[in-house]
């Protein structure tokens, strides 16, 4: 078993573990309740982490949840009135057109 990353709490953690366990990989989230000591013990080392059951799938799964935690940029352009659209936007901001879907 292999830490893969440390998150900064628990909902991360759990969504990331979540995200890679859809992807196929055995993953499980370690120190989900440490932050209850995080005065007793450093406060990084009451951190939430995600590990994988298997080391050999390890750059595997760091590159997914790399790749799912920074999307790529989408650029789009606006049927109703030709504005260019960046980002996860889904709607104009200029004339509220919708994304025409495929």
């Amino acid at each position: 078993m292999k830490r893969i990353t440390q998150a900064p709490n628990l909902a991360l953690a759990t969504l990331w573990a979540d995200m890679l366990r859809n992807a196929g990989f055995d993953v499980s989230v370690q120190r989900a309740y440490a932050s209850s000591i995080a005065g007793e013990i450093p406060p990084d080392q009451a951190l939430p982490e995600v590990w994988i059951a298997d080391d050999d799938q390890l750059d595997a799964a760091r590159t997914l949840l790399h790749q799912l935690r920074r999307p790529p940029l989408r650029r789009w352009v606006c049927s109703g009135c030709g504005e260019s659209i960046e980002g996860a936007f889904t709607q104009c901001w200029r004339c509220g057109a919708m994304l025409a879907t495929l």
